[in-house]
C-alpha cells in the first residue's frame, strides 16, 4: 500500500491495517523457520507496511495537540 492511500483512511481503519500486517508478519516469520518462504521480500514489505501505518498515526496524534 502506498502512503497516499494510507493517508486517505480513518483512525480506525489504519488501526486494523496495522494489527492485520503485524499477525501476517508473525505468521510469515514462523513460516520462515520451519520452511522456505515463497516470497522473502514479502518480510521486507510489511515491515515497511507497519511502519507506514505508525508512521501516519504519530503524525495525527501529533496534529490533534
Amino acid at each position: 500500500m502506498k502512503a497516499s492511500e494510507l493517508r486517505e483512511m480513518s483512525d480506525e481503519q489504519l488501526d486494523l491495517t496495522a494489527k492485520e500486517a503485524a499477525n501476517l508478519l508473525f505468521r510469515m516469520r514462523v513460516q520462515s523457520q520451519t520452511e522456505k518462504l515463497d516470497a522473502p521480500s514479502e518480510l521486507r514489505r510489511n515491515r515497511r507496511l507497519i511502519a507506514r501505518v505508525r508512521t501516519l498515526q504519530t503524525e495525527r496524534a501529533r496534529g490533534k495537540r
